[in-house]
């Protein structure tokens, strides 16, 4: 019979299982959803079952960089609390995903989680974080990670707060010494502090500037002072406020944090550094992930669960 990814989704909510994982089960078991639970069970996938439903929204972000420097990774890994988040057995569990995610050819999170486990190879890597779960007591996630390589250059890397922020930034040079990996570095800096959304304005579409200057003029329309300003002058308050917006959200065009200035941009920075040591620098992208980000965190009010259970008395 076919196996849906309703039947899927619902049996990966009640196990915590891996997709894989609990389609093969449905298949082993025919669609049948109790026994597909006791198949997984059996293998060792289910154990934290009672956990899965739990929200994981602390925990580590790590990044790791081969020793040429060409090829790096972040992973972020997350658990339920920021207590676990700081347990030296959950960091090193991080730092053992981050050692495989460098390595694997998986093309996305769940072909990753279906794969051996390096350090185990009788399991995959979902089953060992089922394993890990079953030993911390709480629920944890794989949630993302990404490689990027650099043949003609180097990545730079940098953990913030602790791995609260890890921040990955592809650097392309013709010369690779300490100032330019300090450059690196401060860039990296610089994405975890300010968070861009860009690196440069290329990678910015026609389309989304129209659609921002749409907005801009409804807003002055909506303005009876500015309203009545001469098109030319509306059009340069337009552009200048669209200029100022993609200083903000575009890495090369923010100010550098270190500008003794208050004025350099990144850009400038980058080629300031490229010019002292002869070379040819371009900051081709970055990766920046936050823990937690975009997880919506269960909030607990004590005084309204009483008053609930009262109510249903």
């Amino acid at each position: 019979m076919a196996i849906t990814a309703a039947q899927v989704k619902e049996l990966r909510e009640m196990t915590g299982a891996g997709m894989m994982d609990c389609k093969k089960a449905l298949t082993a078991t025919e669609g049948d959803m109790d026994k597909a639970i006791e198949f997984l069970r059996e293998k060792g996938l289910a154990t934290a079952q009672k956990k899965a439903g739990r929200i994981a929204a602390e925990g580590l972000c790590r990044t790791l960089v081969s020793d040429d420097g060409k090829k790096a990774v972040v992973v972020e890994v997350n658990a339920e609390t920021d207590f676990v988040a700081k347990n030296e057995k959950f960091q090193t569990y991080v730092g053992e995903v981050a050692a495989q995610a460098l390595t694997t050819g998986a093309a996305d999170i769940e072909a990753f989680l279906a794969e051996p486990w390096a350090l185990d190879t009788s399991k995959t890597v979902q089953e060992a974080l089922a394993g890990q779960i079953a030993v911390i007591g709480e629920n944890m996630n794989i949630r993302r990670f990404q490689q990027v390589c650099e043949e003609n250059g180097f990545i730079a890397s940098y953990i913030h707060m602790g791995g609260k922020i890890g921040v990955l930034v592809d650097v392309e040079t013709d010369v690779i010494n300490d100032e330019i990996k300090e450059m690196a570095k401060n860039v990296a800096m610089q994405v975890a502090a300010l968070k861009p959304l860009y690196t440069s304005r290329n990678e910015i579409s026609q389309d989304y500037i129209d659609h921002e200057k749409e907005i801009l003029l409804a807003q002055i329309k909506n303005d009876p002072k500015e309203s009545q300003k001469p098109e030319k002058v509306i059009l340069g308050m337009i552009n200048g406020r669209i200029n100022k917006e993609l200083k903000e959200i575009c890495l090369l065009d923010q100010i550098y944090v270190k500008a003794e200035d208050g004025k350099q941009p990144v850009s400038d920075y980058v080629a300031q550094v490229a010019k002292a040591n002869g070379a040819k620098i371009t900051v081709k992208g970055f990766v920046r992930y936050e823990t937690g980000e975009g997880i919506e965190k269960k909030q607990e009010n004590f005084a309204e669960e009483v008053a609930k259970q009262m109510g249903g008395m």
